[in-house]
Protein backbone atom coordinates (compact mmCIF):
# COMPACT_ATOMS: atom_id res chain seq x y z
CA UNK A 1 0.00 0.00 0.00
CA UNK A 2 1.62 3.61 -0.81
CA UNK A 3 0.60 6.95 0.91
CA UNK A 4 -1.67 9.38 -0.99
CA UNK A 5 -0.37 12.51 -2.79
CA UNK A 6 2.68 14.22 -0.60
CA UNK A 7 1.18 16.69 1.89
CA UNK A 8 2.84 19.98 2.22
CA UNK A 9 3.51 20.76 5.55
CA UNK A 10 2.79 24.39 6.80
CA UNK A 11 6.58 25.91 7.06
CA UNK A 12 4.56 28.69 9.18
CA UNK A 13 2.66 26.28 11.61
CA UNK A 14 -0.36 28.05 11.64
CA UNK A 15 -2.54 25.56 13.03
CA UNK A 16 -0.31 22.53 14.16
CA UNK A 17 -3.54 20.38 15.59
CA UNK A 18 -5.84 20.65 12.46
CA UNK A 19 -2.46 19.99 10.49
CA UNK A 20 -2.21 16.71 12.59
CA UNK A 21 -5.53 15.81 11.62
CA UNK A 22 -5.45 16.18 7.98
CA UNK A 23 -2.32 14.02 7.98
CA UNK A 24 -3.90 11.78 10.11
CA UNK A 25 -6.76 11.09 7.72
CA UNK A 26 -4.32 9.83 5.13
CA UNK A 27 -3.09 7.49 7.81
CA UNK A 28 -0.47 6.94 10.19
CA UNK A 29 1.85 7.64 8.25
CA UNK A 30 1.88 9.98 5.78
CA UNK A 31 4.13 10.95 2.86
CA UNK A 32 4.70 14.66 3.43
CA UNK A 33 6.76 17.80 1.09
CA UNK A 34 9.20 19.50 3.23
CA UNK A 35 10.65 22.59 2.31
CA UNK A 36 12.59 22.69 -1.08
CA UNK A 37 10.28 20.60 -2.43
CA UNK A 38 12.13 17.42 -0.39
CA UNK A 39 9.39 14.57 0.17
CA UNK A 40 9.23 12.12 3.18
CA UNK A 41 6.91 10.82 5.80
CA UNK A 42 5.26 11.83 8.64
CA UNK A 43 4.47 9.03 11.18
CA UNK A 44 1.45 10.33 12.99
CA UNK A 45 -0.47 7.35 14.99
CA UNK A 46 0.95 5.72 18.35
CA UNK A 47 1.70 2.25 17.25
CA UNK A 48 3.81 2.92 14.09
CA UNK A 49 5.56 5.47 15.79
CA UNK A 50 6.67 2.96 18.85
CA UNK A 51 7.66 0.61 15.91
CA UNK A 52 9.82 3.41 14.08
CA UNK A 53 11.17 4.69 17.32
CA UNK A 54 13.00 1.40 17.91
CA UNK A 55 13.49 -0.19 14.73
CA UNK A 56 17.12 0.08 13.59
CA UNK A 57 16.59 0.41 9.93
CA UNK A 58 15.73 3.55 10.63
CA UNK A 59 18.90 5.93 11.11
CA UNK A 60 19.53 8.91 12.94
CA UNK A 61 23.14 9.73 11.06
CA UNK A 62 22.90 12.28 8.00
CA UNK A 63 25.81 10.43 6.86
CA UNK A 64 23.40 7.34 6.19
CA UNK A 65 20.66 9.69 4.09
CA UNK A 66 22.07 9.16 0.53
CA UNK A 67 20.59 12.20 -0.92
CA UNK A 68 22.30 14.25 1.53
CA UNK A 69 26.05 12.74 1.35
CA UNK A 70 25.53 12.16 -3.21
CA UNK A 71 24.94 16.31 -2.49
CA UNK A 72 21.10 16.28 -3.75
CA UNK A 73 20.50 18.13 -0.39
CA UNK A 74 21.93 21.32 -1.13
CA UNK A 75 24.32 23.51 2.02
CA UNK A 76 21.33 25.90 2.39
CA UNK A 77 18.38 23.83 2.97
CA UNK A 78 16.33 25.28 4.97
CA UNK A 79 16.65 22.16 7.60
CA UNK A 80 20.45 21.77 7.09
CA UNK A 81 20.97 22.70 11.02
CA UNK A 82 19.16 19.52 11.83
CA UNK A 83 21.98 17.90 9.36
CA UNK A 84 24.92 19.36 10.61
CA UNK A 85 25.00 18.22 14.37
CA UNK A 86 27.45 15.46 15.36
CA UNK A 87 25.85 15.00 18.94
CA UNK A 88 24.13 11.48 20.48
CA UNK A 89 20.74 12.10 18.32
CA UNK A 90 22.99 12.18 15.15
CA UNK A 91 24.62 9.07 16.06
CA UNK A 92 23.32 5.39 16.03
CA UNK A 93 24.78 2.17 17.46
CA UNK A 94 28.01 2.21 19.49
CA UNK A 95 28.91 5.79 18.35
CA UNK A 96 25.05 7.00 20.32
CA UNK A 97 25.49 4.71 23.40
CA UNK A 98 29.16 6.01 23.96
CA UNK A 99 27.90 10.00 23.87
CA UNK A 100 25.13 9.28 25.25
CA UNK A 101 27.46 7.46 28.15
CA UNK A 102 29.33 10.62 28.55
CA UNK A 103 26.26 13.27 28.73
CA UNK A 104 23.95 10.84 30.98
CA UNK A 105 26.83 11.40 33.54
CA UNK A 106 24.96 14.84 34.22
CA UNK A 107 21.15 13.29 34.28
CA UNK A 108 20.97 10.78 36.96
CA UNK A 109 18.44 10.25 39.21
CA UNK A 110 20.71 11.72 41.79
CA UNK A 111 22.19 14.78 40.06
CA UNK A 112 18.70 15.90 38.97
CA UNK A 113 17.53 15.94 42.18
CA UNK A 114 20.57 18.12 43.21
CA UNK A 115 19.20 20.84 40.59
CA UNK A 116 15.99 21.48 43.15
CA UNK A 117 17.49 24.22 44.68
CA UNK A 118 18.82 25.58 41.69
CA UNK A 119 15.21 25.50 40.11
CA UNK A 120 13.57 26.57 43.28
CA UNK A 121 15.69 29.37 43.68
CA UNK A 122 15.22 30.58 39.56
CA UNK A 123 11.53 30.14 40.00
CA UNK A 124 11.53 32.34 42.86
CA UNK A 125 13.25 34.81 41.32
CA UNK A 126 11.15 34.64 37.91
CA UNK A 127 7.94 34.89 40.06
CA UNK A 128 9.30 37.74 41.95
CA UNK A 129 10.25 39.30 38.82
CA UNK A 130 6.44 39.27 37.92
CA UNK A 131 5.81 41.55 40.72
CA UNK A 132 6.27 44.62 38.73
CA UNK A 133 3.25 44.10 37.08
CA UNK A 134 -0.65 45.23 38.09
CA UNK A 135 -2.97 42.33 38.90
CA UNK A 136 -4.82 43.71 35.58
CA UNK A 137 -1.91 44.45 33.33
CA UNK A 138 -1.52 41.96 30.67
CA UNK A 139 1.89 40.81 30.68
CA UNK A 140 3.20 37.81 28.38
CA UNK A 141 3.92 34.54 30.52
CA UNK A 142 5.85 32.91 27.89
CA UNK A 143 8.25 35.57 27.81
CA UNK A 144 8.83 36.48 31.13
CA UNK A 145 8.41 33.07 32.86
CA UNK A 146 8.31 29.53 30.55
CA UNK A 147 10.95 30.88 28.26
CA UNK A 148 13.71 31.96 30.48
CA UNK A 149 13.24 29.39 33.24
CA UNK A 150 15.05 26.26 31.18
CA UNK A 151 17.08 28.70 29.69
CA UNK A 152 18.29 29.58 32.93
CA UNK A 153 18.36 26.15 34.20
CA UNK A 154 20.00 24.62 31.56
CA UNK A 155 23.05 27.26 30.77
CA UNK A 156 23.45 27.61 34.66
CA UNK A 157 24.03 23.01 34.40
CA UNK A 158 26.81 23.84 31.66
CA UNK A 159 28.19 27.07 33.07
CA UNK A 160 27.28 29.38 30.13
CA UNK A 161 28.86 32.66 31.50
CA UNK A 162 26.01 35.38 31.48
CA UNK A 163 27.59 37.33 28.59
CA UNK A 164 27.39 34.26 26.34
CA UNK A 165 23.99 33.12 27.09
CA UNK A 166 21.56 35.34 24.38
CA UNK A 167 24.26 33.89 21.70
CA UNK A 168 24.23 30.34 22.83
CA UNK A 169 20.68 29.81 22.77
CA UNK A 170 19.94 32.33 19.93
CA UNK A 171 20.61 29.51 17.60
CA UNK A 172 18.35 26.90 18.62
CA UNK A 173 15.43 29.43 18.14
CA UNK A 174 16.01 29.90 14.72
CA UNK A 175 16.96 26.50 14.01
CA UNK A 176 13.20 25.40 14.71
CA UNK A 177 11.92 28.12 13.21
CA UNK A 178 10.86 26.37 9.70
CA UNK A 179 9.75 30.21 7.93
CA UNK A 180 13.38 30.85 7.49
CA UNK A 181 15.05 30.79 3.94
CA UNK A 182 18.01 28.38 3.62
CA UNK A 183 20.60 30.78 3.43
CA UNK A 184 19.38 32.39 6.48
CA UNK A 185 19.17 28.14 7.86
CA UNK A 186 23.15 27.84 6.63
CA UNK A 187 23.99 31.02 7.90
CA UNK A 188 22.40 29.84 11.37
CA UNK A 189 24.46 27.09 11.65
CA UNK A 190 27.85 28.97 10.51
CA UNK A 191 27.35 31.53 13.60
CA UNK A 192 25.66 28.95 16.07
CA UNK A 193 28.52 26.70 15.57
CA UNK A 194 31.26 29.63 15.87
CA UNK A 195 29.67 30.77 19.01
CA UNK A 196 29.51 27.47 20.46
CA UNK A 197 33.03 26.37 19.95
CA UNK A 198 33.87 29.71 21.14
CA UNK A 199 31.56 28.50 24.33
CA UNK A 200 33.86 25.34 24.62
CA UNK A 201 37.21 26.68 24.20
CA UNK A 202 35.91 29.10 27.21
CA UNK A 203 35.31 26.40 29.48
CA UNK A 204 38.16 24.72 28.86
CA UNK A 205 40.42 27.47 29.66
CA UNK A 206 38.07 28.42 32.84
CA UNK A 207 36.52 25.14 33.88
CA UNK A 208 34.28 24.70 36.86
CA UNK A 209 31.71 22.51 38.44
CA UNK A 210 29.37 22.34 35.46
CA UNK A 211 28.23 19.82 32.64
CA UNK A 212 30.71 21.21 29.96
CA UNK A 213 33.71 21.02 31.91
CA UNK A 214 32.82 17.92 33.17
CA UNK A 215 31.97 16.79 29.31
CA UNK A 216 35.96 17.93 28.45
CA UNK A 217 37.28 16.74 31.23
CA UNK A 218 35.97 13.36 30.10
CA UNK A 219 37.67 13.57 26.71
CA UNK A 220 40.97 12.72 28.42
CA UNK A 221 40.17 9.54 29.44
CA UNK A 222 40.74 6.81 27.45
CA UNK A 223 37.70 4.99 25.20
CA UNK A 224 35.44 8.50 26.07
CA UNK A 225 36.77 11.24 24.46
CA UNK A 226 34.66 13.59 22.38
CA UNK A 227 36.07 15.28 19.60
CA UNK A 228 35.59 19.26 18.95
CA UNK A 229 33.21 18.64 16.48
CA UNK A 230 31.23 16.45 19.20
CA UNK A 231 31.41 18.53 22.09
CA UNK A 232 29.91 21.48 19.80
CA UNK A 233 27.63 19.12 18.98
CA UNK A 234 26.57 18.10 22.61
CA UNK A 235 26.18 21.81 23.58
CA UNK A 236 23.93 22.35 20.33
CA UNK A 237 21.81 19.58 21.80
CA UNK A 238 21.67 19.98 25.51
CA UNK A 239 21.22 23.71 25.27
CA UNK A 240 18.53 23.28 22.27
CA UNK A 241 16.28 20.73 23.46
CA UNK A 242 16.90 21.73 27.42
CA UNK A 243 15.34 25.37 26.44
CA UNK A 244 13.15 25.24 23.07
CA UNK A 245 11.11 22.10 24.22
CA UNK A 246 10.34 22.61 28.35
CA UNK A 247 9.29 26.25 27.74
CA UNK A 248 6.35 24.99 25.56
CA UNK A 249 4.97 22.47 28.01
CA UNK A 250 5.38 24.53 30.46
CA UNK A 251 3.08 27.24 28.23
CA UNK A 252 0.43 24.25 27.41
CA UNK A 253 0.08 23.22 30.57
CA UNK A 254 -0.65 26.88 32.54
CA UNK A 255 -3.01 27.13 29.20
CA UNK A 256 -4.83 24.03 29.58
CA UNK A 257 -5.80 24.93 33.32
CA UNK A 258 -6.88 28.45 32.60
CA UNK A 259 -8.74 27.44 29.46
CA UNK A 260 -10.70 24.61 31.55
CA UNK A 261 -11.34 25.95 34.54
CA UNK A 262 -13.12 22.76 35.73
CA UNK A 263 -9.87 21.20 35.56
CA UNK A 264 -8.11 23.39 37.87
CA UNK A 265 -10.79 22.95 40.33
CA UNK A 266 -10.22 18.85 40.15
CA UNK A 267 -6.67 20.22 41.58
CA UNK A 268 -7.12 22.65 43.97
CA UNK A 269 -10.04 19.68 45.45
CA UNK A 270 -7.06 17.08 45.19
CA UNK A 271 -9.13 15.04 42.76
CA UNK A 272 -5.96 14.82 40.49
CA UNK A 273 -2.57 15.74 41.08
CA UNK A 274 0.42 17.60 39.58
CA UNK A 275 1.79 14.44 37.45
CA UNK A 276 -2.09 14.43 36.14
CA UNK A 277 -1.94 17.41 34.53
CA UNK A 278 1.99 17.21 33.50
CA UNK A 279 1.14 13.97 31.72
CA UNK A 280 -1.76 15.18 30.03
CA UNK A 281 -0.61 18.35 29.27
CA UNK A 282 2.46 16.09 27.56
CA UNK A 283 0.15 13.84 25.98
CA UNK A 284 -2.71 16.09 24.63
CA UNK A 285 0.01 19.22 23.73
CA UNK A 286 3.59 17.31 22.76
CA UNK A 287 6.24 20.35 22.81
CA UNK A 288 7.77 18.88 19.41
CA UNK A 289 4.71 19.04 16.42
CA UNK A 290 7.34 17.25 13.89
CA UNK A 291 10.77 16.20 14.92
CA UNK A 292 13.20 15.81 12.34
CA UNK A 293 15.37 13.54 10.89
CA UNK A 294 15.59 9.40 10.63
CA UNK A 295 16.23 7.54 7.29
CA UNK A 296 15.49 4.22 6.55
CA UNK A 297 18.15 2.73 5.76
CA UNK A 298 16.00 -0.12 3.39
CA UNK A 299 12.40 -0.77 2.26
CA UNK A 300 10.43 -0.96 5.83
CA UNK A 301 6.70 -1.37 5.83
CA UNK A 302 5.08 0.44 8.79
CA UNK A 303 0.89 0.88 9.39
CA UNK A 304 0.21 -1.26 5.78
CA UNK A 305 2.86 1.57 4.00
CA UNK A 306 6.68 0.98 2.31
CA UNK A 307 8.69 3.37 3.25
CA UNK A 308 11.37 3.74 0.91
CA UNK A 309 15.31 3.28 1.22
CA UNK A 310 16.36 6.39 1.80
CA UNK A 311 13.55 8.58 2.63
CA UNK A 312 13.79 10.62 5.54
CA UNK A 313 11.21 10.03 8.49
CA UNK A 314 9.73 13.16 10.98
CA UNK A 315 7.89 12.13 14.22
CA UNK A 316 4.73 13.75 14.25
CA UNK A 317 4.65 13.62 18.28
CA UNK A 318 1.86 16.20 18.75
CA UNK A 319 -0.24 13.71 16.57
CA UNK A 320 1.00 10.86 18.29
CA UNK A 321 -0.19 11.91 21.47
CA UNK A 322 -4.00 12.47 20.19
CA UNK A 323 -4.09 9.50 18.13
CA UNK A 324 -8.10 8.15 18.89
CA UNK A 325 -6.59 4.46 18.30
CA UNK A 326 -4.77 4.76 21.57
CA UNK A 327 -6.48 7.45 23.56
CA UNK A 328 -10.82 7.36 21.89
CA UNK A 329 -13.02 9.90 20.33
CA UNK A 330 -11.47 12.46 23.47
CA UNK A 331 -8.01 12.13 22.82
CA UNK A 332 -7.93 15.67 21.48
CA UNK A 333 -9.24 16.97 24.72
CA UNK A 334 -7.31 18.05 28.07
CA UNK A 335 -8.55 15.63 30.62
CA UNK A 336 -6.26 15.51 33.93
CA UNK A 337 -8.66 12.35 35.01
CA UNK A 338 -7.83 10.18 31.92
CA UNK A 339 -6.59 6.79 33.34
CA UNK A 340 -4.46 6.16 30.50
CA UNK A 341 -2.05 9.00 29.47
CA UNK A 342 0.60 6.91 27.65
CA UNK A 343 2.62 9.52 25.47
CA UNK A 344 5.36 9.02 23.35
CA UNK A 345 6.25 13.09 23.87
CA UNK A 346 9.73 12.52 25.41
CA UNK A 347 10.34 9.58 22.58
CA UNK A 348 10.52 5.90 22.75
CA UNK A 349 13.68 3.17 22.50
CA UNK A 350 17.46 4.14 21.99
CA UNK A 351 17.11 7.90 21.93
CA UNK A 352 14.07 8.40 24.79
CA UNK A 353 15.17 11.87 25.67
CA UNK A 354 17.70 12.03 28.39
CA UNK A 355 16.36 15.14 30.40
CA UNK A 356 13.23 13.87 30.70
CA UNK A 357 13.60 13.71 34.34
CA UNK A 358 15.01 17.11 34.56
CA UNK A 359 11.55 18.18 32.53
CA UNK A 360 9.39 17.11 34.66
CA UNK A 361 11.24 17.88 37.74
CA UNK A 362 11.06 21.75 36.22
CA UNK A 363 7.54 20.88 35.56
CA UNK A 364 6.87 19.37 38.68
CA UNK A 365 8.55 22.96 40.89
CA UNK A 366 7.28 25.77 38.57
CA UNK A 367 3.67 25.17 38.09
CA UNK A 368 2.46 24.67 41.52
CA UNK A 369 4.84 27.68 42.83
CA UNK A 370 3.32 29.84 40.14
CA UNK A 371 -0.46 28.92 40.89
CA UNK A 372 0.42 28.97 44.62
CA UNK A 373 2.06 32.53 43.84
CA UNK A 374 -1.21 34.07 41.56
CA UNK A 375 -4.37 31.84 42.60
CA UNK A 376 -6.42 34.64 40.38
CA UNK A 377 -4.23 34.19 37.02
CA UNK A 378 -6.00 34.00 34.27
CA UNK A 379 -5.74 34.26 29.96
CA UNK A 380 -6.22 37.95 28.66
CA UNK A 381 -7.37 35.95 25.30
CA UNK A 382 -9.24 33.10 25.07
CA UNK A 383 -7.14 30.10 24.06
CA UNK A 384 -8.08 29.51 20.53
CA UNK A 385 -7.03 33.73 20.40
CA UNK A 386 -3.40 32.61 20.86
CA UNK A 387 -1.12 32.98 17.73
CA UNK A 388 0.65 29.85 16.93
CA UNK A 389 4.62 30.02 17.38
CA UNK A 390 5.48 30.24 13.77
CA UNK A 391 6.96 26.78 13.07
CA UNK A 392 6.00 22.82 12.26
CA UNK A 393 8.80 21.65 13.87
CA UNK A 394 7.42 22.93 17.21
CA UNK A 395 4.42 22.77 19.06
CA UNK A 396 3.76 26.40 21.23
CA UNK A 397 2.43 29.10 21.20
CA UNK A 398 3.76 33.03 20.32
CA UNK A 399 2.70 34.83 23.05
CA UNK A 400 1.30 33.73 26.30
CA UNK A 401 -0.71 36.61 27.55
CA UNK A 402 -1.97 36.76 31.22
CA UNK A 403 -3.30 38.56 33.93
CA UNK A 404 -1.75 37.94 37.13
CA UNK A 405 -4.45 39.20 39.65
CA UNK A 406 -4.08 40.12 43.05
CA UNK A 407 -0.57 37.82 44.75
CA UNK A 408 -0.63 35.52 47.47
CA UNK A 409 0.59 36.50 50.45
CA UNK A 410 1.31 32.88 51.35
CA UNK A 411 5.00 31.51 49.53
CA UNK A 412 5.03 27.73 48.03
Amino acid sequence: MESRCPYTLDIAGTDIHAESEALRAQGPVTQVELPGGVIGWSVTGYQAARQVLSDTRFAKDPQKWTKYTDGEIPSNWPLIGWLLMDNMTTNDGEDHMRLRKLVSRGFTPKQVELTRPLIEKIVDDLLDGLSTAGPDEVIDLKGRFATPLPARVICDMFGVPEAARASALRGAGVNVTTTTTGDEAEANVELWHQELTELAEFKREHPGDDLTSLLLAAREEDGSRLTDEEMVGTLHLMLGAGSETLMNALSAAVVALLSQPEQKELLDSGQVSWDDVIEEALRVNAPVAQLPLRYALEDVEVAGVTIRKGDPVLMGFTAIGRDPENHGETAGQFDATRADKTHLSFGHGAHFCLGAPLARLELRIALPALFARYPDLKLAVAADELEPQGTFIMNGHKEVPVRLGEPSLVRS
